[in-house]
């Protein structure tokens, strides 16, 4: 696992600015991926729940309701059609949260800034949803829940690799001894997307992570980026501009 941080002082400035320049999609997503995981059955923070046996049907019965699973949902049942959105707001544990969380909140803000808020949010949610999807095809006859935001979270990393891939990221790795190590965007997100890749071939169609969605969602945020952003004529030439401290484009 990769932790890293980067300096998006650009970001920092306009959420100092206002609200409303700030990475507010970035953060609405935060905010309300946290509140759905603690008043949910799976935090153990929400009460309500009963005694263990209680808690967890409670918890089985919760992914069932919000989570995609790949069987119904290409069975075209009318509940199972709206899980790949709803799938993107539940998490199976604290770690699978804060993993996701951490992961939007560094590479979300200038993302989003580049795409605009509406642009963003469609796009995060069209990645998730086209992420999820693909997983569930891959996987037909599979009656396993699925859940979490790592596909949509995953398109952010593409499209961040795409954007900006000289960004220097400070990057913790655990066979390092988690010392904290400065590399360009481009060396981190590569070895990311490798080790995603690696996983994949070696998972099972058991319980787990769904390393193929991270795969397709990745992809998705990329190509989306480049053809969008870095797509030659497509995108309309803009007047030069002094160099802005703290960030270079692409």
């Amino acid at each position: 696992m990769i932790c890293a941080v980067i300096d998006w002082r650009r970001a920092a400035r306009g959420t100092v600015r206002g609200l409303a320049t700030g990475p507010v999609v970035t953060y609405g997503v935060i905010a309300v991926c946290c509140a759905v995981f603690l008043t949910s059955p799976v935090s153990g923070l929400a009460p309500g729940y009963g005694a263990v046996d209680a808690l967890i049907a409670a918890r089985s019965g919760y992914f069932e309701r919000w989570g995609v699973i790949p069987a119904e949902l290409l069975a075209g049942r009318p509940r199972a059609l709206l899980t790949p959105l709803t799938a993107l707001f539940v998490h199976g544990s604290w770690l699978h949260l804060l993993g996701n969380m951490l992961f939007l909140f560094v590479f979300g803000a200038m993302t989003e800034e580049r795409m605009g808020h509406l642009g963003f949010c469609l796009f995060y949610l069209g990645c998730g949803c086209l992420a999820l999807f693909a997983y569930a095809v891959a996987n037909a006859g599979s009656e396993q829940t699925l859940v979490g935001a790592s596909g949509a979270i995953s398109g952010v990393l593409g499209a961040f690799l795409c954007l900006f891939p000289r960004a220097r990221v400070t990057s913790l790795f655990p066979f390092l001894f988690f010392l904290p190590l400065r590399f360009p965007a481009w060396a981190v997100l590569i070895f990311w997307f490798m080790l995603q890749g690696l996983a994949a071939r070696e998972a099972d169609s058991g319980p787990g992570v769904a390393y193929l969605a991270h795969l397709v969602g990745f992809g998705l945020g990329f190509v989306y980026a480049w053809g969008r952003f870095r797509g030659g004529a497509r995108v309309k030439p803009k007047p030069p501009a002094a160099a802005t401290e703290g960030e270079r484009q692409p």
